[in-house]
C-alpha cells in the first residue's frame, strides 16, 4: 500500500561562507540555538501551546486539517519547536516564511502560529456558517444552485455587494441615467436590491428585471423644447390642412399662452366632425408645429379599463398602459398625445376606460398619475391631449366635461376640389411612381371628379378615387410609354369608368307627399326624402321606415297640428276619419331619429291631404311644436353642405338658427337661398307648386 513519510526539521543554521567553484554550491554553516524561554514567559507559553493544541483538535474534528497533525502536536510542548511545525504546514508567503524562519526567539515564533492557527479556524467557522446560511436558502433539485448561493453570500460577509453580474451593471447604469424623481430611484432601488438577490432562472427574475427595464426606459426627464413662434406655428399648419381656421386660431391662441406663462396648463381639444374631414391629421400637424414628439392611441373598441392604466404585475404577461407604452415610445415626457376615437370607448365586466380616462384628462390629477403595472407616480401634466370624435353622443358626460370640444364639419365641393390640387395629387403621384407633369388636371375636372364619383363629407374616397386614376394611368404609361397631356373630364370617364352620382338625381319634377328634409348624422348632412301618401280608408295612421321614437312623435305631432288647423290650411275638415294616412322614410334598413325633420313631415302631409305638389328643389329642417311653432336645431352647417352637395338651391330653415349660417362659407351661400321661419303657417306658400284649393 502507500505510506506517507513525514520530516521534521532538527534545528536552525547561520551560512557563515559560500564555495561556488565546485560544481554543487557548498556552505559553512553554524548551527543556531533558539533563545531560552525565560521563567516567566513560561506561564504564557503554557498557555498559547494548550490554546493551539485545542484549535488544532478542532480543525481536525472538522475534518479541515489531517489526523497526522494532530499526533505530532500533541506529543510536543517545546514552545519553538511547535511553532516551527505548524508553520511549516502553512503555506505562507514566501517573506512571511523567511522572517519566521530567521526569528530565534520561541516566544514570537509560538504567538505567530498561534494567530495563523486562530484565522484558521476563525475562516473556516464563518465558510461553514455561510454553507448552512446558503443551504438553509435553497429547495430541493436546485443543486446547480449551491454555488452560486455560496459565492453570494461570501460577497455579503466581506462587504462585497456591489460584485454585481454585467448585465445588472448595464441596469443599473440606466437607471441611474434616466434621472427618476425621488420616488420613483426609491422604489426602484428597493426592486433592484430584490433583484440582485434572485437566481436569474427563477420565473420572478425575469418579470422583476422587465419592470426595472420599463421604468429605466420612460422618459422620466427628458422634454422637448416647444417651438413659440405663431408665424411658423401658422406656416406649418397652413401648409399640411386647408381651411379648419376655428381649429388652427386655438393652437396658435395657445401657443401665445405659453410664450406668455410658461408653465401654463395645456387644453385638452376635442376635434369632432364627420370621418375624412382631417382630424387625425391635425393632431399630426399640431405635434410639428409645437415642435413636440408625437403618439396615437386608438380607442375604438377599447373595452378593458388595463388597456388604459396597465395590468397589474401579478398577472402572466402584465404590461404598462397604451399612455406609458406611448410615452415610451415618444421618448418625451411632453409629446402631442392623440387619443383617437375616443367617442367608441365600450366598457364590460373588465372595467371601464372611460372612466380611467377621467383621471389622465384632468390637469389637477394626472401630475400623480399611477399606471398598474408600474405602481409609481408619473407626471402627464406636461402632454398636450388631443381627442377625436364622430359624435360627442356617446362621451360619458364626466368625461365630456373635461374636454373641449371643436367642431369639424365636412368640406365643399370647392374646399375638396382645392383639397386634392394641394395634397391628394401629388401625395397619389408620389406613391404610384409618377412625376408631376404625368397627372395634370384643372379646376373643372377637379370639380368633376368630386361631384361626379364622390358624395361624403370628408376626402378618403375622393383620394381613393384620385388613386386609382393614378395607377390607371401609371398602367397605360407601362403599356403605351405614353402619358395622357391632360386628364379632363372625359378622361376620367374613360380611366375610372361611368360616374357613380348625378348631380341632377335630386332636382325631379316636383310631386305631391314627397318633402325633402334635411338630417344629421356621424358622418356628416344627409338629404332625407320623406313620401306621405294618402288613400280612402278609416283614419289609419302608418308609419314606416326605422323610424325612432322621437321622429315618430314628430310626424303625430305634425298630423295632430294638421288636424287641429285644417280649416286654416285649407285642408278638409275631419279628413283623418275618411283617410288612411301613410308616412314613409325611404333607406328603409337604415334606422333614423331625432326631432329636425318635424316641418318636412308637416310639408309633405299638407302636400299629400290638399293634392298640391311640393317644389323639387327646397329642402328644409325644424322642430314642431302642437301649436304649430318651428324650432332650432342642430348640425345646421352639415345639412346645409348637403343640400348643396345634392344641387338643391332653396333652404328653410328655423328663424332661431339664422345666427348658424356663419358657419357656412360666403361661397356655398351665395349659391343658394334661404328662407327662416317660426311657425308652419308659413310653410305652404315656400315649398307648395301651386295653392290648395278649398
Amino acid at each position: 500500500g502507500k505510506r506517507k513519510v513525514l520530516l521534521q526539521g532538527v534545528s536552525r543554521g547561520k551560512v557563515t561562507s559560500y564555495d561556488l567553484s565546485r560544481s554543487v554550491m557548498w556552505a559553512a554553516i553554524d548551527i543556531a540555538e533558539d533563545k531560552p524561554v525565560v521563567t516567566k514567559e513560561k506561564e504564557s507559553a503554557e498557555n498559547v501551546v494548550k490554546r493551539i493544541h485545542d484549535n488544532i483538535r478542532q480543525l481536525v474534528e472538522y475534518e479541515h486539517l489531517p489526523e497526522e497533525m494532530l499526533l505530532v502536536v500533541e506529543d510536543n510542548e517545546e514552545p519553538g519547536e511547535l511553532a516551527d511545525i505548524i508553520i511549516a504546514h502553512y503555506r505562507l508567503s514566501l517573506a512571511h516564511a523567511q522572517a519566521l524562519l530567521e526569528e530565534f526567539d520561541p516566544m514570537v515564533r509560538l504567538n505567530q502560529a498561534d494567530k495563523i492557527v486562530k484565522e484558521d479556524l476563525q475562516q473556516f467557522l464563518v465558510s461553514e456558517n455561510i454553507r448552512d446560511k446558503a443551504t438553509d436558502e435553497l429547495s430541493k433539485g436546485q443543486r446547480d444552485y449551491f454555488l452560486r448561493e455560496q459565492l453570494r453570500a461570501i460577497q455579503r460577509e466581506l462587504g462585497e455587494g456591489e460584485g454585481v453580474s454585467e448585465d445588472l451593471a448595464e441596469l443599473r447604469t440606466a437607471l441611474e441615467e434616466a434621472k427618476l424623481p425621488p420616488h420613483a430611484k426609491e422604489e426602484a432601488d428597493k426592486q433592484f436590491t430584490r433583484l440582485e438577490r434572485m437566481h436569474p432562472e427563477t420565473s420572478e427574475y425575469a418579470l422583476l428585471r422587465t419592470y426595472l427595464e420599463w421604468v429605466a426606459d420612460l422618459p422620466w426627464s427628458v422634454t422637448t423644447k416647444d417651438r413659440l413662434s405663431l408665424k411658423v406655428a401658422q406656416e406649418i399648419l397652413d401648409a399640411d390642412h386647408f381651411g379648419i381656421k376655428k381649429a388652427k386660431e386655438r393652437i396658435l391662441e395657445y401657443l401665445s399662452v405659453r410664450k406668455l406663462k410658461k408653465d401654463s396648463k395645456g387644453p385638452i381639444l376635442c376635434f369632432v366632425g364627420p370621418p375624412g374631414v382631417g382630424k387625425t391629421s391635425l393632431g399630426r400637424s399640431i405635434a410639428k408645429s409645437l415642435n413636440r414628439k408625437f403618439f396615437r392611441i386608438s380607442l375604438g373598441g377599447v373595452r378593458d379599463e388595463a388597456e388604459i392604466r396597465g395590468h397589474r404585475r401579478t398577472y402572466v404577461g402584465a404590461l404598462p398602459g397604451r399612455i406609458l407604452q406611448g410615452l415610451k415610445e415618444a421618448g418625451s415626457k411632453n409629446p402631442v398625445c392623440l387619443l383617437d376615437e375616443i367617442d367608441k370607448v365600450g366598457h364590460d365586466f373588465r372595467g371601464d376606460p372611460a372612466s380611467a380616462l377621467l383621471e389622465i384628462l384632468d390637469p389637477e390629477q394626472n401630475k400623480d398619475f399611477r399606471d398598474h403595472y408600474l405602481n409609481i407616480n408619473f407626471d402627464l401634466s406636461r402632454c398636450l391631449f388631443i381627442a377625436t370624435a364622430n359624435t360627442t353622443d356617446t362621451i360619458p358626460d364626466a368625461l365630456l366635461d373635461r374636454l373641449e370640444v371643436m367642431y369639424l364639419s365636412g368640406y365643399t365641393r370647392e374646399e375638396k376640389a382645392e383639397i386634392a390640387k394641394r395634397y391628394l395629387v401629388p401625395r397619389q403621384l408620389e406613391q404610384n411612381g409618377l412625376k408631376k407633369q404625368s397627372l395634370v388636371m384643372d379646376d373643372e375636372a377637379l370639380l368633376f371628379l368630386v361631384e361626379r364619383y364622390t358624395r361624403e363629407s370628408g376626402v378618403r374616397n375622393l383620394e381613393r378615387a384620385v388613386g386609382s386614376l393614378a395607377r390607371k394611368i401609371a398602367r397605360d404609361f407601362v403599356e403605351t410609354n405614353k402619358l395622357p397631356s391632360k386628364v379632363d373630364s372625359e378622361a376620367i370617364v374613360r380611366f375610372l369608368g361611368p360616374t357613380q352620382f348625378d348631380p341632377e338625381e335630386n332636382e325631379t319634377s316636383p310631386m305631391v307627399g314627397l318633402a325633402r328634409g334635411l338630417a344629421w348624422t356621424v358622418v356628416g348632412g344627409e338629404v332625407m326624402p320623406i313620401e306621405v301618401s294618402t288613400a280612402k280608408g278609416k283614419g289609419s295612421f302608418t308609419l314606416t321606415g326605422q323610424l325612432g321614437d322621437v321622429m315618430q312623435e314628430s310626424a303625430q305631432a305634425a298630423l295632430f297640428y294638421a288636424r287641429a288647423n285644417a280649416k286654416e290650411l285649407g285642408l278638409q275638415e275631419g279628413f283623418n276619419e275618411k283617410i288612411d294616412i301613410h308616412i314613409h322614410v325611404p333607406s328603409g334598413a337604415t334606422p333614423k331619429d331625432g326631432p329636425s325633420a318635424g316641418i318636412t313631415i308637416a310639408a309633405a302631409l299638407i302636400s299629400a291631404l290638399s293634392n298640391v305638389k311640393l317644389a323639387s328643389d327646397v329642402a328644409m329642417t325644424g322642430e314642431i311644436t302642437l301649436r304649430g311653432n318651428v324650432l332650432p336645431v342642430g348640425g345646421i352647417k352639415e345639412k346645409v353642405l348637403a343640400a348643396h352637395r345634392s344641387g338643391i338651391k332653396r333652404v328653410i330653415l328655423p328663424e332661431r338658427n339664422k345666427k348658424d349660417l356663419i358657419d357656412v362659407s360666403q361661397d356655398v351661400q351665395d349659391e343658394m337661398e334661404f328662407f327662416f321661419v317660426d311657425h308652419v303657417q308659413k310653410l305652404p306658400p315656400l315649398v307648395l307648386d301651386g295653392k290648395i284649393e278649398p
